[in-house]
């Protein structure tokens, strides 16, 4: 059970809270460079508990800032983006990227007052096809992230995104959570009726499964282990890196060139951007062995969108939601033809982690061995914001994104009296790296 101000330290993102301090020293990723653009509308992006505009002005810089215009608080949503600046309806004044103040037409002595006033603004960066912004203090921002596939060129990038409403911390735990796969995901299925080369068998004939869990430079790690009627080991090994991204275990490991970021855009409502490799493999496919019983069970459905609006949470919605029971067919369910009636791996994790209300009361929960993961990850969460709020030392992979490269996550099998650590380390080094641009992490 966890006490309330470990929960409220945790869950809690806004500004001069513990964990929003702390995420806001790293980049945060929060659009994708298509969604804006030059002189185009601005777009409402809450973000860390905060409302925030986004805009590309006529050069092609992106500005992301406060909504409030300096001058009265009116929305700059509403602004006119025009000629290498955002101006604001209400009086004429006009902002840059950055925030300088360039115009103010309604003043006699505008033109010496302007250069006193300046819009809240974030740094931003560009990188694969995602923008990205500093929130932190710093004049001068850290590197970038060298997570893996955000380092890949950008037309070697699928991305992925959709807003959950719910805590940012519940719907990262469901990513870090082995053993739900065999039953969310799997629960239908009949591990006598499934051959052993079958590429769920595993999962599905132990769906108890056994697993270590280490801290590591990046953030944690778990590898999940079961015997293989063969003698091998089968394993699924993932991990959380700082502040909010996942790896999951669910494609070959040797080009499993992935992340998942879990970004808060308040305390009940988060953003799931999904970054990876072209070329990885896919886990499932729909010419493999058993890919029909795959599709009558909902794997291979695809993201069902709403149309994006313009309001604070318009974008990337899912028409599955709370207000229409996330669409669960309870005759699939009841044929077995699908363990949830849930169309999808995705929409699965969704129903479930936005089911636990807003945020997880977690003075309710009961976790067990089977839950070390989210245990650990959680004591690593909060012993490193504490720490950078009690010192104010550079959170984990801030100054030294590098350290995020050796994470790599996925499955594979190996001889049964090998540990977890020398497998890990042998498959990283057998892994099939992309070319990376590795100065863009400078």
């Amino acid at each position: 059970m966890m006490n309330q101000r470990d929960s409220a330290d945790l869950t809690r993102v806004g500004p001069g809270t513990v964990m929003g301090a702390f995420m806001r020293q790293y980049w945060i990723p929060c659009l994708l460079s298509s969604e804006l653009t030059a002189d185009g509308p601005p777009v409402r992006l809450p973000l860390l508990g905060e409302k925030l505009i986004a805009f590309r002005d006529t050069a092609g810089r992106v500005g992301i800032m406060d909504h409030r215009c300096p001058h009265r608080c009116a929305s700059l949503f509403l602004g006119r983006n025009e000629e290498g600046g955002l101006r604001c309806v209400y009086h004429g004044w006009k902002y840059a990227a950055d925030g300088a103040c360039l115009d103010m037409p309604s003043v006699p002595d505008g033109e010496t007052l302007k250069s006193r006033i300046r819009a809240k603004a974030y740094k931003v960066q560009e990188r694969a096809g995602l923008v990205w912004v500093y929130m932190g203090e710093r004049t001068t921002p850290p590197p970038l992230p060298a997570i893996e596939p955000n380092l890949v060129d950008e037309a070697d990038v699928r991305y992925a995104f959709v807003q959950r409403d719910c805590n940012w911390l519940q719907a990262l735990e469901g990513d870090i959570d082995t053993s739900h796969f065999g039953f969310l995901h799997g629960g239908a299925l009949d591990a006598g009726a499934l051959d052993e080369d079958h590429p769920l068998y595993p999962t599905v004939v132990e769906r108890a499964p056994r697993y270590e869990v280490a801290e590591t430079p990046w953030g944690t790690g778990y590898g999940a282990f079961r015997g293989l009627p063969n003698g091998t080991t089968y394993w699924r090994c993932a991990n959380f890196l700082f502040p909010f991204w996942t790896q999951t275990p669910a494609f070959p490991f040797a080009k499993a060139v992935h992340a998942r970021a879990w970004v808060p855009l308040d305390d009940e409502h988060m953003m799931f951007i999904s970054v990876s490799w072209r070329r990885m493999d896919p886990f499932l496919s729909a010419d493999m062995p058993g890919a029909a019983d795959f599709a009558r069970q909902g794997f291979f459905a695809p993201m069902n969108y709403r149309p994006n609006s313009t309001d604070w949470f318009g974008r990337w919605r899912l028409a599955e939601s709370e207000a229409n029971d996330w669409m669960i067919d309870r005759g699939a369910q009841a044929r077995g033809d699908s363990f949830t009636g849930l169309a999808g791996v995705h929409l699965q994790d969704q129903a479930i982690t936005e089911s636990m209300g807003p945020i997880t009361d977690h003075a309710l929960e009961h976790l067990t061995q089977a839950d070390q993961m989210v245990i650990t990850t959680r004591r690593r969460l909060l012993e490193a914001a504490r720490a950078f709020a009690a010192t104010g030392a550079p959170p984990p992979g801030v100054d030294d994104p590098e350290i995020f490269l050796g994470a790599r996550s996925g499955f594979f099998t190996a001889p049964p009296e090998r540990g977890w650590q020398e497998v890990y380390r042998t498959n990283v080094e057998r892994a099939v790296r992309p070319a990376v641009r590795l100065e863009a992490a400078e």
